[in-house]
């Protein structure tokens, strides 16, 4: 099977492109407005881009309408989000806060989660997530699509600060991912979990995976 997605309509019954690159990293991203309403919802185009210095993405389409996420316009105007790390045990308030709702509701009133509140400008964390980034705006990148929804704000943002619960770290050091249980998106519904992982070295790499390098495999 082959086909041209640019020109003709998928000949599955579900369209596989999501499917292809997975798993993806979820970037559950609280922010907040200019006027102080709070936000929160999962992102599965995520990803970190660089560690020196450490700086992450996230993509979001325009509505139907051509609206802008809320997410999008409170980090531009307020220069901040934070990334909170979505894990197993917190896949239905992942779920629930992907809802739409009207820029005046905060999705936060609806998860029964418990706030804490950024550093370094005061936008809300989920304190039950083991693992949470505040970021600080750097630009965006608008690419326009196909279609309304096809359109897609690309934002970038340096990471200054790391928060993690000593509780999922191990002794020597590293994060218990198979404690975490961090969820990924696939397509279609469907999610995965990390519960089992495995080591590979690449010979002398053990020092660059100390300063971040992982081996040089990018």
């Amino acid at each position: 099977m082959k086909y041209n997605p640019a020109t003709e309509p998928s000949p599955l019954p579900y369209s596989p492109f999501k499917s292809c690159t997975v798993p993806r990293p979820i970037g559950w991203l609280s922010s907040v407005s200019t006027t102080g309403v709070e936000n929160i919802a999962p992102y599965s185009q995520w990803q970190n881009l660089t560690f020196d210095p450490p700086m992450v993405m996230f993509s979001a389409n325009q509505y139907p309408d051509g609206r802008r996420k809320d997410t999008v316009i409170n980090a531009e105007s307020t220069g901040w989000f934070v990334w909170n790390m979505a894990t197993y045990p917190l896949r239905e308030a992942v779920n629930k806060s992907a809802m739409a709702l009207g820029p005046e509701e905060s999705e936060f009133e609806h998860l029964g989660l418990t706030r804490t509140y950024a550093e370094n400008f005061p936008v809300p964390m989920v304190q039950e997530s083991p693992v949470k980034f505040e970021c600080k705006y750097h630009s965006t990148h608008r690419i326009p699509g196909a279609s309304a929804v096809g359109t897609v704000d690309i934002i970038f943002a340096t990471v200054e600060t790391v928060h993690i619960d000593d509780e999922v770290i191990t002794v020597d050091g590293r994060l218990d991912i198979k404690k975490i249980e961090p969820i990924a998106r696939l397509g279609y519904f469907d999610y995965t979990v990390v519960r089992e992982t495995f080591e590979m070295r690449v010979p002398g790499a053990d020092q660059d995976a100390q300063m971040g390098l992982e081996g040089r495999a990018a």
